[in-house]
């Protein structure tokens, strides 16, 4: 091959491969779909649901209480709602939320949440599925370390059906 033919080789598909490193960085640093998997955050996202998964966002702003956020366990990823945020005293008594002794008014959770009081560890977050009676969370594995956490959700965008903000 001569020079002129590598040139024009180069010239025609570095547009392309340029391309397709962005898509990567993109996905792998700043948003990438996520797949819901089961029924623990209904009725708020169901089994199938395609989200798009923030990544970069918790560099810029604070995990907050009641963001839906994805935690890699293992090889699964869990997406969950924070209920607790780190050092709190997390409380659930008669179907009712409370922190630090204050009850706090939640609308997400479906189901029965049985009682129990938990303090959560520093530099970690208590998580709950919507679904509660459906749902292994942070009342099974814990609380999630912060940098378990691999970003926010709250996007859907498949099926077409219910695109939009989920809350």
């Amino acid at each position: 091959m001569d020079k002129e033919r590598i040139k024009k080789l180069i010239k025609e598909y570095l547009p392309y491969i340029l391309i397709l490193i962005g898509v990567i960085l993109i996905k792998r640093f700043i948003i990438s779909p996520i797949r819901v998997k089961g029924q623990s955050m209904m009725n708020t996202l169901h089994n199938g649901d395609i989200m798009i998964l923030n990544i970069v966002g918790y560099r810029f702003e604070d995990i907050k209480r009641f963001d839906i956020v994805v935690i890699k366990e293992d090889n699964e990823y869990l997406i969950k709602r924070v209920i607790g945020l780190p050092g709190e005293i997390i409380e659930y008594k008669d179907n009712e939320l409370y922190v630090n002794g204050e009850k706090i008014k939640e609308n997400y959770g479906k189901g029965n949440t049985e009682d129990f009081t938990v303090k959560v560890k520093k530099n970690s977050y208590f998580v709950l599925g919507d679904n509660r009676e459906n749902s292994m969370d942070s009342r099974v594995f814990g609380s999630f370390p912060e940098k378990e956490i691999l970003g926010k959700t709250s996007l859907t965008i498949f099926p077409f059906n219910r695109l939009g903000t989920k809350k």
